[in-house]
C-alpha cells in the first residue's frame, strides 16, 4: 500500500502550469466533493520567511546612532534619533540603536517584546554576488554551492507527519523559490484567486503528475484516496469553496497595496482556512540600493514602510492565532558602511533581520556590532557579521517548529544558539 508521504513525495499533488487560470481540474474537483470530508486540519505552529532581495542596509533600517564612525562615513545618509522641530528622527530602542522612522509600525510590538531584532547577521561566505548569496543562504550551505535542497524544503520534511497536506509548504511567488528545492511537498501560488499552482517534489514532470492524479482518483473505490490522499483532497475542496476574492481581514486591517502586503494576506487567508499550512515563504524586492538611497525619504524609507506596515497588518489580522505564528526576515546580505560617491551604499556584509512572534525574546537587539572603525571592518568596508545566519534560523524553527534536527536542516553546521527565542 503505497504511504501518504510516499504518494506526496513521488509527485501525486504536482500541478504544473501558470496556465491554469480556470482553478483546479476537474476530476479533483469531483474526488474532493464526493468524498464528503468534515472538519478542518489541527491547528499548527506555522512559519512565515520573507526574503528581502537585493540586500537591505541593516545600518539604515537599525542604526547604531551614538557611533561617531558611522556619521563620518555616510555624511549625506546618517540619520540621528535627536528630535528636531520638523524632521523625523530615528525611533530610540534602547539608547544605542534607532529604528528607521518609517518603520514606526514596528515599535509597539518591539516595546511589546514581540519583535526581536538581529543586527550583524549573515553569510560566513564572503561572496558579495546576489545570486550566490541568496543561493547559499536559501539552500543553507554556504559553502556548498551543489546543495540539491532547500532548508525550508529539508526542515518540512523534519515536521514528523506521515502525511503532509498539499499546503504544508506554500512559497507566494510565481516560481518556486531555493528556500523549497527538494523532495518534500511544497507549492508556489502566485495567486489565490487565480489558482495558478506550481509545486516541484522529485521534478517528475507535467505529465506525469496528471497521471498521478488521475490514477488516485480512479482508484477511490479501493481506498486509496481515503489513504493517501484524504487531506489532499479536502484541502483542495477548502481552497476551491473559500471566497477569497471578498476576502476580509479582521480588526478592520488594511494591508499595503503592494506584492508582499498582497502575499502576506492570502498567507493569513491560508492560515484562517485551516489547510494544515506550516511553512510559508514570500517576498519583498527592490533592496539594492546602489543610487539616491534617501534617509526619511527615498527608495530606501519606502522599503522599509511597506515591510513593516505588511508585517503588521498580517499580524493584526492574525490575533486569534498569533501564538501559533512567527514570522522572519531575511536578506543575502548588507551594505558598505560608507555611502558611495551616487548617494547610496554598495554590497557589503553583515545585515540585521526581524523576527515577529509571542515565543520570541523580544524587544531587544540581539548580536554584537563593534564601533565601525576601520579597523573593526571586515575588509576593511563592510559590517563584520558576527552572527551566522543558521544560528538564527536554526533556532526559530528548532524552538518554534519544534525540529531539533540541526544536522540534518543545516548540514555541516555546528554552530551555537544566540538566544533569540525564549527558553
Amino acid at each position: 500500500m503505497l504511504s501518504r508521504r510516499g504518494f506526496l513525495k513521488a509527485g501525486g499533488l504536482t500541478l504544473f502550469g501558470v496556465g491554469l487560470m480556470g482553478g483546479i481540474p476537474a476530476f479533483i474537483a469531483e474526488a474532493a466533493v464526493e468524498n464528503k470530508i468534515v472538519g478542518p486540519y489541527k491547528r499548527k505552529k506555522i512559519m512565515v520567511c520573507i526574503f528581502q532581495r537585493g540586500a537591505m542596509d541593516g545600518l539604515m533600517a537599525v542604526t547604531p546612532f551614538t557611533d561617531k564612525y558611522l556619521q563620518q562615513a555616510r555624511p549625506s545618509l546618517f540619520m540621528s534619533a535627536a528630535k528636531k522641530a520638523g524632521q523625523p528622527s530615528l525611533i530610540d530602542l534602547d539608547g544605542m540603536y534607532g529604528l528607521h522612522p518609517s518603520m514606526q509600525s514596528f515599535e509597539r510590538l518591539f516595546r511589546e517584546n514581540r519583535l526581536a531584532i538581529v543586527h550583524g547577521i549573515g553569510s560566513p561566505n564572503t561572496t558579495r554576488s546576489h545570486f550566490d548569496a541568496q543561493d547559499y543562504m536559501e539552500s543553507g550551505t554556504p559553502f556548498d554551492k551543489g546543495t540539491a535542497s532547500g532548508w525550508l524544503n529539508r526542515a518540512v520534511g523534519l515536521l514528523g507527519h506521515d502525511a503532509l497536506t498539499p499546503f504544508a509548504a506554500v512559497s507566494m511567488t510565481s516560481a518556486m523559490p531555493r528556500s523549497f528545492y527538494g523532495d518534500n511537498p511544497s507549492i508556489a501560488i502566485s495567486n489565490l484567486q487565480d489558482f495558478a499552482i506550481q509545486m516541484r517534489g522529485n521534478q517528475a514532470g507535467a505529465n506525469a503528475a496528471a497521471k498521478s492524479f488521475e490514477d488516485l482518483y480512479d482508484q477511490t473505490s479501493n481506498g486509496i484516496l481515503k489513504q493517501t490522499g484524504r487531506e489532499s483532497f479536502e484541502a483542495v475542496k477548502m481552497l476551491q469553496k473559500s471566497d477569497v476574492k471578498n476576502y476580509r481581514p479582521a480588526n478592520n486591517v488594511v494591508y499595503p497595496n503592494s506584492a508582499l502586503g498582497n502575499s502576506l494576506k492570502q498567507i493569513a487567508q491560508l492560515i484562517k482556512m485551516d489547510v494544515g499550512l506550516e511553512v510559508a515563504f514570500a517576498e519583498s524586492n527592490g533592496w539594492d540600493t546602489h543610487f539616491n538611497q534617501g534617509t526619511f525619504n527615498g527608495i530606501f524609507s519606502r522599503n522599509v514602510n511597506d515591510l513593516s506596515n505588511s508585517i503588521v497588518a498580517f499580524w493584526n489580522d492574525l490575533e486569534a492565532y498569533q501564538d501559533d505564528v512567527m514570522v522572519m526576515s531575511m536578506t543575502e546580505f548588507g551594505r558598505t558602511v560608507h555611502q558611495n560617491g551616487t548617494g547610496g551604499t554598495d554590497h557589503g556584509r553583515a545585515s540585521c533581520n526581524f523576527i515577529l512572534g509571542n515565543g520570541v525574546d523580544g524587544g531587544k537587539v540581539h548580536g554584537k556590532v563593534q564601533p565601525l572603525a576601520v579597523e573593526n571592518l571586515e575588509d576593511g568596508r563592510d559590517l563584520a557579521v558576527t552572527t551566522d545566519f543558521r544560528s538564527v534560523f536554526s533556532e526559530v524553527a528548532d524552538k518554534h517548529l519544534k525540529i531539533m534536527n540541526d544536522k540534518k536542516l543545516f548540514p555541516g553546521w555546528k554552530g551555537e544558539k544566540i538566544g533569540v527565542m525564549n527558553a
